[in-house]
């Protein structure tokens, strides 16, 4: 099975978890080593392709971490996921880059906003469950490819 829908899958169910188990209140905390950057652009393809991109450091993963992105423009509250990329936490700084299409509304150039967040699947009783390391927002600029 190919690596984006396994992908695509854990991160979904993963924020599923969270939202069942999580109090409403709870927002994640990054430890002081920990942080997501969004950069200040992202790049719009005609065929509604977006790229997201930013850097990122974390420490301490015991099990799987990714970066996922999801980016909002017309609508603050409606939410698109761009995409996710596996990340390596061994305390440096990193770049990610995350690209996936959106088909359910027309994204333009202009204003738009960003959430990254750093997420790991931390094995708890055999249970993968999500942690959270950092997060970051942006308000970007998307600008055609």
């Amino acid at each position: 099975m190919p690596l984006r829908p396994v992908l695509a899958a854990a991160l979904g169910s993963a924020a599923l978890l969270c939202a069942a188990v999580a109090p409403a209140t709870a927002a994640p905390t990054a430890a002081p080593a920990e942080s997501v950057t969004v950069d200040p652009t992202g790049r719009l393809a005609d065929d509604g392709t977006v790229t997201l991109s930013g850097t990122y450091t974390c420490t301490g993963a015991t099990g799987p971490v990714f970066i996922s992105s999801s980016l909002s423009q017309d609508t603050p509250n409606y939410r698109h996921g761009i995409g996710g990329t596996q990340a390596v936490c061994d305390g440096a700084e990193h770049h990610w880059e995350n690209t996936g299409s959106v088909t359910s509304e027309k994204l333009k150039p202009g204003a738009a906003h960003v959430e990254a967040t750093i997420l790991e699947l931390r094995n708890t009783g055999g249970l993968p469950l999500p942690s959270f390391h950092a997060t970051g927002e942006q308000d970007i600029t998307l600008t055609k490819a």
